[in-house]
């Protein structure tokens, strides 16, 4: 195999290649550095490169289902020993982690080389990935148009070759909007179906899951099946899987009962990403399952609390996080070390008392339980990942020091996501549609809690029907 083929394998490709010996884990690696300094410049999707560290272990003894398979591993929760963790902010230093995090040990069990860390917005507060700190990721599909965030890096170089999957993690859409941005699969597992181990119980009371984004489904299933599982002490434990995900991706779901909407709870959505949904809809039907409108219904009133516990429980986490950094450094926070609107952020964030907090997520907690009595009857609820599709770089003001400021101009740009962050639920964006503008426009399917293998199952026969395996980035290979 030539170096050219190496972007036209997914990671079981590249290793099934290995096993059969057509091809040495030290020339996957060569290809993937390759093109990182090929492609790199344009996207700036890798902020941290261990290239020496990455060929050595490409030669020792692997083994696993991605054995010799390269990777990337994002700057937020991607704790590798001798790495620097940055979180995307100059407030933090570029210190050597004295660990590797859970997720990456059982990464490196699968046989997955990392090769270096991938971009990410500061603290991974936005939907976009333009840190001042490393400078903006680029979309490989429209290089002034945004990777999503936080996990842009790592999208970018997925959607680009140059690594078949990479890690990512998602506290409110983190996952599945890069992955839409950038025409990937992209899984939010249930929570506590990943561990944020050995140090870390959750992030902002369970917000946050941890996974991959990759080009193929059965990618998406294999990874998790590597990670999947408690460990001692863990504050959350998802329900068992019946099965390995990747065998289920192998099978016809039955016939399953479905969901859509494209309406969002507050704001317009474009009509290219409503098409896009309609569209998946109508696949699904023809799919054989059985297709009706509908979501949890939710007064406007109700939906503008929603949003904004979302943001308190946010800022509240982000001073948390902030605080962390500064006494495990020994430095006081000043304005000059962050963006405006993580200061914002940060300062709203410590103003918030302790049973303001508890009384936002009792009130989440609520809205959690009438969801799931909402969709018990139905396997999987469709709807836009995105209110339009990928933003221009650049359309955030980072400088804003007032948080609701500041975000507006993402408010309606990310209706859909958060929502299952709060609920726990699995989610799963695929990518279905372009716009006219060439820009990669992805739908979620939402499944029940701990079902991901019925959301992967039927992911995996969209998949087979409608394959978006040979649509190509320019910035690709």
């Amino acid at each position: 195999m030539g170096f050219a083929e190496y972007s036209n394998y997914d990671g079981l490709g590249l290793a099934e290649l290995v096993k059969k010996k057509e091809i040495k884990p030290a020339e996957l690696v060569e290809a993937a550095l390759e093109r990182i300094e090929r492609h790199n410049p344009q996207l700036n999707a890798v902020v941290f490169k261990a290239y020496d560290e990455a060929s050595a272990m490409a030669n020792t003894d692997l083994s696993g289902p991605f054995a010799g398979v390269p990777m990337l591993l994002k700057d937020i929760l991607g704790f590798k020993k001798g790495w620097p963790n940055r979180d995307g902010s100059r407030f933090v230093p570029a210190v050597p982690s004295p660990f590797d995090s859970t997720l990456v040990v059982r990464f490196q069990t699968a046989g997955l080389i990392p090769l270096g860390k991938t971009n990410v917005p500061e603290f991974g507060a936005l939907p976009i990935t333009e840190p001042r700190l490393y400078g903006p990721a680029r979309n490989p599909w429209n290089l002034s148009h945004s990777t999503g965030g936080s996990s842009g890096g790592s999208a970018a170089a997925v959607a680009a070759g140059i690594v078949p999957l990479a890690h990512a993690n998602d506290g409110g859409g983190s996952i599945r909007i890069p992955a839409s941005c950038c025409g990937l699969v992209g899984l939010k597992p249930t929570r506590g179906r990943n561990p944020l181990g050995p140090v870390i119980g959750d992030v902002m009371g369970g917000l946050v899951a941890e996974h991959v984004v990759s080009r193929t489904v059965r990618d998406t299933a294999a990874a998790l099946d590597a990670t999947a599982g408690p460990e001692i002490g863990d504050p959350y434990a998802a329900p068992p899987s019946p099965g390995s995900y990747l065998e289920a991706t192998k099978r016809e779901p039955k016939k399953l009962r479905i969901a859509f909407t494209t309406r969002a709870l507050d704001g317009e959505v474009d009509s290219e990403c409503k098409a896009a949904t309609e569209a998946a809809a109508r696949l699904c039907a023809k799919l054989g399952h059985e297709v009706e409108e509908g979501r949890p219904e939710q007064p406007a009133e109700e939906a503008a609390n929603f949003r904004m516990n979302f943001i308190v429980i946010w800022a509240a986490g982000l001073a948390m996080v902030v605080e962390f950094f500064a006494r495990t450094l020994g430095k006081t926070p000043a304005r000059e070390d962050f963006e405006g609107l993580t200061w914002g952020f940060y300062q709203f964030g410590k103003t918030i008392t302790a049973a303001q907090y508890q009384l936002c997520w009792a009130s989440l907690q609520a809205s959690s339980r009438q969801v799931a009595r909402w969709q018990q009857p139905y396997d999987a609820w469709i709807t836009p990942v995105l209110g339009r599709p990928p933003l221009e770089i650049g359309a955030v003001d980072l400088d804003e020091t007032d948080v609701m400021k500041g975000l507006a101009p993402i408010l309606g740009y990310v209706p859909f996501t958060g929502g299952q962050n709060v609920t726990g639920q699995p989610a799963i964006s695929l990518p279905l549609a372009w716009s006219k503008s060439s820009l990669p426009i992805g739908v979620q399917f939402v499944g029940r809690f701990g079902e991901e293998h019925l959301l992967l199952q039927l992911a995996a026969q969209i998949e087979r029907a409608e394959p978006w395996s040979k649509k190509r980035p320019p910035v690709y290979g």
